[in-house]
């Protein structure tokens, strides 16, 4: 994903921008002369001076006066000069130390990653610890990014699947368990950093997170997070087993995507989840097994879409949640098997969209639903896998 977006400058790269010693003291005494002037009228016009009086002669307290007087002019260029060098100075030794510390962060980064590369377990585990850290304590965000898209290209490559606990195959389940490990800690590392607040030490939020095909098979807490301004992509991801949970996680701006994800097994929880301002696709995404649910879940503003997803023999439920503002598209959707359920939800001001959706085995229920009727939904004519409509919904009731 980091490939998607521009390169980003690092401070150093706008420090180093520094004007030459003759220009930036000429706009500095221009500057000075204009805010000098400035004052000076200021000062003439509320003192209320009507004319300047004129004298023939140069007496000596005048004479003094002057000589006082372009002492001080010549002493306030000098301290201007050292300012300027000094502030000149303080911006070369703030590029150079950034410098070095972009340094030892490299040196760091490349001992991390072979780390990643090792056969040893432990090893790989130390090097994804020391990979978090680097991302911790990094100059800049250019560098933070680097680190987050090395873990999780991590976790984009193949593995050996778990041979078995048959004790032929013992040592191979043992070490298939090892390195399961190290892939569960690092989705652990990326919980609790996005869990922390945007601005804070250690914290992710605002970072693109890129887990597009990814095996998701442990738990992975995303609990009280923001995707603010961050593009997140699971396209392709699978989640079985485990609990991936977004409970109270706030999407607002910027991108997060499940596109074609599959969802077999585990549960996958956005309880009290907002989705405003922002986009999260499920598009063409298939939930099969487990459970997924949204319950009281608030989705106002931006465009929430699982478009050609497939519902089959999983529990989906949106049972409390209140669909104001925005858009929801459920179009294009196949629901066979399994149990959607939008019990207690409340759907007002939105545009919730079941355009074209084909309902076949499974159910559906609107047990207690209120406000406006989904558009799309077959409410003349219902399926029987669609049960529970309000009676106000009802065409011919």
């Amino acid at each position: 994903m980091a490939a998607n977006r521009g390169p980003r400058p690092a401070p150093n790269d706008r420090e180093l921008r520094l004007w030459k010693v003759g220009r930036a003291l000429g706009l500095a005494f221009a500057g000075a002369v204009l805010a000098a002037g400035g004052i000076f009228y200021t000062l003439v016009v509320l003192l209320d001076f009507k004319e300047i009086d004129s004298t023939a002669k140069l007496d000596a307290k005048t004479l003094f006066d002057l000589v006082k007087l372009s002492f001080g002019v010549v002493a306030g260029a000098g301290a201007l000069v050292a300012l300027v060098v000094a502030y000149r100075r303080q911006r070369v030794d703030e590029a150079g130390a950034h410098r070095e510390a972009t340094r030892l962060h490299t040196e760091r980064f490349s001992q991390a990653v072979d780390k990643l590369g090792s056969d040893s377990p432990a090893v790989r585990l130390g090097g994804v610890h020391a990979l978090a850290g680097l991302a911790d304590d990094a100059p800049d965000d250019s560098l933070r990014q680097t680190c987050i898209d090395v873990l999780c290209a991590y976790l984009q490559l193949p593995f050996t699947p778990d041979p078995g606990t048959d004790h032929t195959h013992q040592e191979e389940h043992h070490r298939y368990l090892a390195f399961r490990k190290v892939r569960h800690t690092i989705l652990r590392l990326i919980g609790d950093h996005y869990r922390r607040q945007r601005g804070a030490h250690r914290s992710w939020q605002g970072c693109d997170l890129d887990l597009t095909g990814v095996i998701i098979d442990g738990p992975l807490n995303f609990d009280g997070a923001s995707f603010s301004g961050s593009r997140v992509s699971f396209d392709g991801a699978t989640f079985s087993g485990g609990t991936v949970s977004f409970y109270e996680a706030s999407f607002s701006g910027g991108r997060v995507s499940f596109g074609g994800a599959t969802f077999s097994g585990g549960d996958v929880f956005f309880g009290a989840a907002t989705f405003s301002d922002g986009e999260v696709s499920f598009g063409a995404a298939t939930f099969s097994g487990g459970t997924v649910s949204f319950p009281e879940a608030r989705f106002s503003g931006g465009d929430v879409s699982l478009h050609s997803s497939v519902f089959s023999g999983c529990m989906v439920s949106f049972g409390g949640a209140t669909f104001s503002g925005g858009r929801v598209s459920l179009g294009g959707a196949t629901f066979s098997g399994g149990h959607v359920s939008f019990r207690r939800a409340t759907f007002s001001g939105s545009n919730v969209d079941f355009e074209d959706a084909t309902f076949s085995g499974g159910g559906m229920s609107f047990s207690r639903a209120i406000g406006e009727a989904p558009r799309g939904l077959p409410l003349d004519n219902p399926p029987a896998e669609v049960g529970d409509i309000p009676a106000e919904w009802r065409v011919n009731p």
